[in-house]
């Protein structure tokens, strides 16, 4: 078990090697959701995660046997990136074991760190075993993303920073994969402020801790957007520090957390991955559970794919109603298609799609289908233009 002390070592050891990022009030956020929400902004990070710290922490207390011996580990992400940009800082050779299907940003990013980039096998599964093989027989030292108490003692150096910048919270939400950052952080702040409340946040597809420490059987799914805690085996050192330590852990859908993505950019114009919404999502779909605290938010990361993020933005804008399908049904003359656009434009929508159906649809023959895409202020505004639809004679109905 690590204990505070551990956690204040790696926070010396941290000093001047890594950004302080600060942790601060969001005054919108507070408004939307009921609680005094502060944000932690790990996702200023060089490598933009906190997964730096535990790499660095790591790197830091290697013998120098071992430093010359190199290190090496199996990430697909934001460990990968963290480990190979302070070896290179350390002069420490750093190898990363990678499955063949990580996307190539990712793959030249850590590549780009100075790290020897090795891919295998179909899963982080066969990745991890081919990891340890190389290990033994390479003499390198393993560095496992979150079971590794150097590791979780880096990664609690962000509890300390938290309740130096605002010591009067009394809730930490944090996202949980294998469990190494909530470990850390839990063992740090319980320790400074025993009333502390620890909430862990997993996605429903991925409740593998969830499932171990409640005795749960959520079933586990096989992909999420927020892929940096789609963890199927919880660490055996978090685990052990979750069960004592945490109060509870809840589980958000995909949408809670590409809402929360949204909504921190359109907020705090800040960018997040999946899990480092987790937190704000868990205070979203569970607003009379933090109503009043003030609680203490992780934005643990920042890497997302710029089309997994449009994709994101564009159902975030169908979901509060900026965004909307109609379908307007009326005789097949000339005129018809600019009528229909001429009165969307005059109740102020900017139209995004126009799809002419004559072929596939019930209508009569004589009849045409004109599906849109529009751009409106809300769902009162969709509600305008529908209203103008009609009174223009046309049929007009929304497609959800």
């Amino acid at each position: 078990m690590i204990t505070l002390f551990d956690v204040q070592a790696a926070a010396a050891c941290l000093q001047d090697h890594l950004l302080r990022p600060p942790c601060v009030a969001s005054k919108t956020l507070s408004e939307i959701t009921g609680a005094q929400v502060f944000l932690k902004f790990e996702n200023l990070q060089f490598t933009s995660s906190f997964k730096e710290r535990g790499a660095c922490n790591k790197l830091a207390r290697l013998t120098p046997q071992e430093r010359q011996r190199g290190v090496i580990a199996m990430s697909a992400g934001n460990h990968a990136q963290g480990l190979a940009y302070h070896a290179q800082r350390l002069g420490v050779r750093a190898t990363i074991v990678m499955p063949r299907f990580t996307p190539g940003v990712k793959v030249e990013r850590t590549r780009g760190f100075g790290a020897e980039i090795v891919l295998h096998g179909d899963s982080l599964d066969e990745a991890s075993a081919h990891a340890v093989n190389l290990a033994e027989q390479q003499q390198l030292v393993f560095v496992h993303p979150y079971d590794d108490a150097d590791v979780v003692a880096g990664q609690g150096t962000v509890a300390l920073e938290m309740l130096q910048d605002v010591p009067e919270l009394d809730t930490l939400v944090v996202a949980v994969g294998g469990g190494g950052l909530i470990a850390g952080m839990a063992t740090a702040a319980k320790a400074i402020h025993p009333a502390i409340e620890i909430i862990g946040v997993q996605t429903a597809r991925f409740p593998a801790m969830v499932n171990a420490i409640k005795g749960t059987h959520h079933p586990q799914g096989s992909s999420s957007i927020a892929e940096g805690i789609a963890v199927g085996t919880p660490g055996k050192i978090a685990q052990t520090i979750i069960a004592r330590l945490v109060d509870d852990l809840v589980l958000v859908d995909e949408g809670d957390i590409e809402q929360a993505i949204v909504m921190l950019l359109e907020v705090e114009k800040t960018l997040v991955e999946g899990a480092g919404a987790a937190g704000l999502a868990a205070l979203l779909k569970y607003p009379k559970r933090f109503k009043g605290k003030r609680v203490g938010l992780v934005l643990c990361g920042g890497n997302i794919d710029p089309m997994l993020l449009a994709a994101i933005i564009e159902r975030g804008m169908v979901r509060a109603g900026r965004l909307a399908r109609i379908r307007v049904s009326a005789r097949d003359v000339p005129g018809t298609l600019a009528k229909i656009t001429a009165t969307v434009a005059q109740a102020g929508a900017n139209i995004d799609e126009v799809h002419h159906q004559r072929a596939f649809t019930t209508l009569a023959a004589q009849n045409v289908e004109v599906e849109l895409v529009i751009q409106t202020r809300g769902p009162q505004h969709i509600s305008d233009v529908m209203a103008e639809l009609c009174a223009a004679g046309l049929q007009a109905q929304q497609v959800l």
